[in-house]
């Protein structure tokens, strides 16, 4: 499934543009703080398998207004450079890779 253009933004890894975002809105149990913030990443041009990216921070939009770290493009950029290292093929084009981020 395609992030849609709307919300998302372009960052280039590796000479290759690939586009991120974080769902809009966020679940209840990412506002009760039972789940991590995550976004997803795809190549920007010939979106292909999905990145999903499950960080260790809440969501900072959460309800109990429990502390949280914001995703940066440096975090996006680490995250793609540590998924490609792991086996993700943007290319591919079935699945979900997942990444979990540890501090």
């Amino acid at each position: 499934m395609a992030i849609p253009r709307k919300g998302s933004r372009l960052i280039t890894v590796g000479g290759t543009v690939y586009r991120w975002a974080i769902r809009a809105k966020p679940t209840y149990c990412q506002t009760l703080g039972w789940r991590p913030l995550t976004f997803t990443v795809e190549q920007a041009d010939t979106p292909g398998q999905t990145l999903s990216v499950k960080t260790s921070s809440p969501r900072l939009d959460n309800w109990l207004s429990l502390a949280g770290v914001p995703v940066t493009p440096l975090t996006v950029e680490r995250s793609v450079r540590a998924a490609l290292a792991a086996g993700w093929q943007p290319n591919r084009t079935d699945g979900v890779f997942v990444l979990t981020l540890v501090d």
